[in-house]
């Protein structure tokens, strides 16, 4: 195949497969939070980005999170406007602490490794201080955050800490779950002053873990998480950094619609392993957790956060803060502790060009890996390549019994809520023993490629759950393989081509459940490996690609200026006016042929809906509550304009601005609509979100 690398980039990608005849399932384009009409969508970035900190700069936004066994590690993201981020480094290359990082000597680090970093910078530098398994804390610095950055080690070892650096000089460290520990800081950051350790909230007060302390006029603020039985975030507060401390929730119960899916509890316990599927409308560690507090250059709050999002990983979310009675909370005035899922832009005054953090398309023609790309432990340098064969990334195979133990396996977060991975596989060179392809790493997990045995090679897809394998006719040496995630519902689908063109699925559908295991969610990987215990041959691949068929956080375009009539998702009644109020009738009821509305645009993504019979406004009233969803002669500002909020399914909500709650029609019962729901449940049938459809 040429590959006309000679005018290629990564933005010509799409131009390429299309010249070579590969198949398109999807319109160009990767997730991004940014909506580009002043709005943006949760979550930040939709794929795993855990235990997320943050810091302010000046100007300038820095974030970073876990990262756990894989390498690089700690990515050091930068943002003037929190909503659009840049990759400017890595402060981990590769953490060798032992043959665990390895794959050496049946050892392994899944699940461990970096995670729970804080973020802070004080006196011109920078530091992370992050938990290492099996090491003390580990303390990264740097002057610059592009790097380059420094490693040392402390002489304790402290659980999920959060540093702050007083305005006294006194450095404190908080750390611990349920029962919380407080110390100062020697000068040098690596140990505790001697008689500084003290508890300073008892087991069961209340608190978590996952620490980020504070000091805002003149008062200790620490924000934490719990996760049992199910997820949310506290705020402790104190007029002395060792107490005593109140303690009061700041965000609960926001799952932005999304319910627990599929779980695996015991890990340890399989092939097969017991696979337990999510209850309705639970939402277990769904909602918003484990994160921090910021004020921007506006004097505006914001807070970020994490939330369990299934077999994706934990995803960071942005939401607005509220203060009340001295205390921060995540949402807004009339609706705190939840968050919208739309919201306008943070005013920093300051904008950041809109795109992603990560390049996850690879032609590997470059001199480097794209930066969305990571190591499944540490790698072995000179068993890859992307110089062997121009244009092509070079896998060398190594000895493993299976892929859980395969070295060089290159993996990247998979992105949702859905995605298509298709990579094209040249097995020349493979030799026997050799099972080279494209993976999904999860537990279980499971992979599509070639094997090569010293009769021939094999087509195989291998499903570790069911410890099945089923096989398709190969004749040749090159083949594309593709793996569709849908995690929505959480179910995965192998396919392959011959001609890069006609793509047939192969396997059964296979379940993505979540587990605690690895601590990740699933990734795609590049792998090659021998089972003969030898070292193999060479996988040579020509790209990778990500296709995304729902990458915008509006997946349609708000219908400005268009007619429309609106339908509850729950019971499919249309919504009417009934006596100048608001309210929903069956589809086939023939006042529902009424309910018809102009969208007019309010900018910033909000909208008033105009009834077209009467030219009524729908107009929230009060608080919201019985009756008080009118449709009024005159365009009452705020209490007339509603906040679009796509929910990505299909679905919308409408945000008032009267109430900042939902509008709410209760299923089933055609009963007048009211605008005090605080959200939506994960099954979107409690009567919040609804779809349109144009009237022509």
């Amino acid at each position: 195949m040429n590959k006309l690398t000679c005018w290629f980039s990564s933005t010509s990608l799409l131009l390429f497969l299309a010249l070579q005849g590969i198949a398109q399932t999807t319109s160009p384009g990767t997730w991004m939070a940014d909506n580009g009409n002043g709005t943006f969508s949760n979550p930040l970035f939709y794929e795993e980005f855990s235990d997320p900190d943050m810091i302010r700069v000046g100007d300038d936004y820095y974030l970073t999170g876990t990262t756990m066994h894989t390498m690089p590690g700690l990515p050091i993201l930068h943002s003037k406007d929190l909503v659009n981020w840049e990759l400017l480094t890595y402060a981990v290359h590769r953490l060798d602490i032992g043959p665990q990082a390895r794959l050496e000597d049946k050892k392994e680090m899944y699940g461990q490794g970096i995670w729970a970093p804080s973020f802070r910078y004080h006196n011109q530098r920078f530091y992370i201080f992050t938990n290492v398994n099996g090491q003390s804390t580990q303390v990264f610095s740097a002057n610059d955050p592009a790097g380059p950055w420094i490693q040392q080690s402390m002489k304790v070892g402290l659980h999920d800490l959060s540093v702050l650096f007083d305005d006294d000089g006194k450095t404190y460290v908080v750390w611990g779950y349920d029962e919380l520990h407080l110390a100062q800081l020697t000068d040098d950051l690596l140990d505790i002053i001697p008689g500084t350790e003290k508890i300073i909230v008892e087991k069961g007060s209340g608190a978590g873990e996952g620490c980020h302390f504070y000091k805002i006029n003149g008062k200790y603020f620490i924000t934490n998480t719990n996760y049992d039985p199910q997820c949310y975030q506290v705020c402790l507060r104190a007029d002395q950094p060792y107490g005593p401390y109140e303690i009061k929730v700041m965000s609960a119960n926001e799952n932005l619609g999304v319910g627990t899916s599929y779980r695996i509890w015991t890990p340890n316990q399989g092939p097969p392993f017991d696979i337990i599927p999510g209850k309705l409308n639970q939402v277990g560690c769904i909602p918003m957790h484990q994160g921090g507090i910021v004020q921007v250059q506006s004097s505006e709050w914001w807070g970020w956060s994490m939330l369990d999002y299934n077999s994706l990983g934990r995803v960071t979310a942005l939401s607005p803060v509220t203060w009340q009675d001295g205390w921060p909370h995540f949402g807004l005035p009339g609706n705190l502790n939840r968050s919208p899922r739309i919201w306008v832009k943070p005013n920093t005054g300051l904008s950041s060009k809109r795109g992603a953090p990560f390049e996850r398309n690879d032609l590997f023609d470059g001199p480097a890996l794209k930066n969305a790309w990571q190591w499944n432990h540490v790698p072995v340098d000179n068993k890859w390549s992307l110089n062997a064969r121009k244009g092509y990334l070079r896998l060398n195979s190594l000895p493993a019994e299976s892929f859980w133990w395969a070295k060089n396996s290159l993996t990247q977060r998979a992105i949702g809520p859905e995605s298509y991975a298709t990579t094209e596989l040249d097995a020349t060179n493979l030799q026997s023993g050799d099972i080279a392809g494209l993976a999904l790493l999860n537990l279980p997990y499971a992979w599509l490629g070639v094997v090569k045995t010293k009769s021939g090679s094999v087509l195989r897809v291998f499903d570790q759950q069911l410890q099945k394998s089923v096989d398709a006719q190969l004749n040749q040496q090159q083949v594309w393989l593709r793996l569709h995630c849908n995690f929505d519902d959480d179910l995965a689908q192998f396919s392959y081509s011959l001609d890069g063109k006609t793509f047939l699925d192969i396997g059964d559908k296979m379940i993505m459940p979540y587990q605690l295991k690895t601590f990740q969610g699933v990734r795609y990987t590049l792998f090659n490996y021998n089972t003969e215990g030898k070292e193999g041959g060479a996988a040579d691949f020509n790209y990778f690609q990500v296709d995304e068929p729902r990458n915008k956080g509006l997946t349609q375009p708000i219908p400005y200026g268009q007619v429309i009539s609106l339908y509850s998702v729950a019971d499919s009644s249309a919504l009417v006016n009934w006596r100048n109020n608001l309210r929903s009738v069956s589809a086939s009821n023939a006042v529902a042929k009424g309910g018809i509305f102009r969208v007019l645009d309010r900018g910033n993504g909000r909208i008033a809906l105009q009834e077209v019979a009467t030219g009524r406004f729908v107009t929230v009233k009060g608080a919201g509550g019985l009756a008080e969803v009118r449709l009024e002669v005159q365009d009452n500002g705020d209490a007339s304009t509603f906040q679009w909020v796509d929910m990505l399914r299909g679905d919308i909500m409408f945000l008032s601005l009267q109430t900042h709650r939902y509008l709410f029609c209760p299923p089933n019962l055609e009963e007048l609509c009211t605008a005090n729901s605080e959200g939506t449940t994960p099954d979107r049938h409690d009567g919040t979100c609804f779809f349109w459809k144009k009237v022509e």
